[in-house]
């Protein structure tokens, strides 16, 4: 690799939810605990230029997701283990172990799923919420229609039975992930080349893993989202969104979703594409500093 997070991160391996399942860690800096998540198909090496900032007044704590990069990737012999709500709790022990009970969460695409569902079931434990470009699971499904969900087929592909989306994607990896990390840059400049290999590297070693957590996000976290809808629950804490400025192809209105999940929110926009914090990350660390603030 020519790109990494910078020398001053440790790289431990903690216990998740469970004393079986063991995340791979990247910690650095000091000061205030702030928690990045990362998204698909990348590991927490895509908070390279953000924790390096970071870092500078805070301690940036970046795991790989259970099932990505180099944590542990466990069999889905049930709903729960690629519940957001089981990643969530993997998270939060890992801050825990870390000795942080309280801390900031930002995530990114799944991350931001993640984060969520934490915000959500931890209230006391996440201090602030960012959320770069993606929307909740249940608002996900319930705004996609028509062909406007063809630019999402991914999603259900991979909710699809076992079987079949596993077999299709492993025959084929490096095209059905490199044509994400391609369609969603702004431009080559967004992920080097050593960066992309390695994202590929890494999806195509945990195609099962992958497909699992999709899978959960049209079952189970679903039924989770749901329940916290009609209990009329609400995310405490401050949060910041970001995501990219489509305009009026979206077809819905973004922060209208988001608002009725976060009264406390500040919604941005950027054209930074989805791949915002490699792309810009002046500016992300920028919205994570305002975040931090309030």
């Amino acid at each position: 690799m020519t790109e990494t997070l910078p020398a001053c991160f440790e790289h431990v391996r903690l216990p998740g939810a469970t004393d079986d399942v063991e995340l791979a860690v990247a910690v650095g800096g000091t000061g205030t605990p702030v928690v990045l998540l990362h998204g698909f198909p990348q590991t927490h090496l895509m908070w390279r230029h953000v924790a390096e900032r970071l870092a500078a007044d805070h301690t940036v704590i970046c795991p790989d997701l259970r099932g990505y990069g180099a944590s542990d990737k466990p069999a889905a012999t049930d709903p729960d283990v690629y519940a957001k709500r089981t990643m969530a709790a993997d998270v939060v022990r890992v801050a825990a172990a870390l000795g942080h009970e309280r801390f900031a969460l930002i995530g990114h695409d799944r991350g931001a799923l993640v984060a969520f569902r934490a915000g959500l079931d931890h209230p006391e434990t996440v201090t602030h919420l960012g959320i770069l470009d993606v929307v909740p699971t249940l608002d996900m499904w319930n705004v996609l229609h028509g062909v406007q969900a063809a630019v999402a087929y991914h999603l259900y592909l991979m909710a699809q039975p076992p079987g079949v989306p596993e077999a299709l994607i492993a025959g084929s990896a490096d095209t059905f992930f490199g044509s994400f990390l391609d369609a969603w840059s702004v431009g080559p400049s967004t992920l080097p080349d050593a960066v992309r290999a390695e994202y590929l590297r890494a999806s195509a070693a945990a195609v099962e893993s992958i497909v699992a957590d999709y899978r959960a996000s049209a079952t189970i976290d679903v039924t989770h989202d749901q329940a916290d809808l009609d209990a009329g629950s609400q995310l405490a804490m401050p949060v910041t969104v970001m995501q990219q400025d489509w305009g009026a192809q979206l077809g819905y209105d973004a922060a209208a979703v988001w608002r009725a999940w976060a009264p406390d929110l500040d919604h941005r926009l950027t054209r930074a594409g989805h791949f915002m914090a490699e792309a810009a990350p002046d500016e992300v660390t920028g919205v994570i500093r305002e975040l931090l603030k309030r």
